[in-house]
């Protein structure tokens, strides 16, 4: 049977989003049969506002078109919270989808989301519930984590953003000063293994209808 294609699509300003998308993908791959890939989105800031943001510099990892989706067999995006909503330059990405959305191209894949935001009031679970209205135009299935990660969903010895709706982390009030730590590393390399596992059976199961 073909590889299972995940595609991870982030976009980070100062780093911590695409730090999680690295652990999603090592728990994706993990997978037997299953190949992950990230990519980024487009920026949409001047590299003059990002210079006085101190924005962290881009990685290496492609950016992505909209049409590129319809490859995928299952996607993950990951995006900073912006006033409980994912940040512009994903919305971009999905602005850019008209077409497939008029054909319904996206329609029936799995997909699921991980973000940053700035303190533990900044909104996880409204973003996602927000950002959900993105798959539901698409037809795509949302498949949030839910507390598969286990006990780890319930310790109270550390602050962590930890929640059903995918995995995330805190980068402080001015966005960029606390990274994951390791407890969040975790939750994103589990989310990878748990969304890659669910990606695969629907294809395994749609191949047999």
């Amino acid at each position: 049977m073909a590889m299972t294609k995940i595609y991870i699509v982030y976009y980070s300003t100062w780093g911590h989003v695409a730090t999680l998308a690295e652990e999603i993908k090592k728990g994706a791959d993990s997978v037997d049969g299953v190949e992950a890939t990230i990519w980024q989105v487009a920026e949409t800031l001047p590299e003059e506002v990002l210079g006085k943001m101190s924005a962290a510099p881009k990685k290496e990892h492609p950016v992505i078109s909209g049409k590129q989706l319809v490859d995928a067999d299952g996607i993950l995006f990951g995006f900073p919270a912006r006033f409980g909503m994912m940040a512009a330059q994903m919305k971009a990405l999905f602005d850019s989808t008209g077409g497939l959305w008029s054909q319904q191209a996206l329609a029936g894949k799995p997909a699921g989301f991980f973000f940053a935001l700035g303190t533990q009031g900044g909104g996880q679970e409204e973003t996602a519930l927000t950002a959900v209205s993105q798959l539901t135009h698409h037809g795509m299935m949302f498949v949030p984590v839910g507390y598969t990660f286990g006990a780890g969903m319930f310790d109270m010895d550390e602050v962590r953003c930890c929640s059903p709706y995918g995995s995330g982390t805190f980068a402080g009030a001015d966005g960029r000063s606390r990274k994951p730590s390791e407890a969040e590393l975790q939750m994103a390399e589990h989310q990878g293994k748990y969304f890659a596992t669910i990606a695969k059976k629907l294809k395994m199961g749609a191949a047999s209808v």
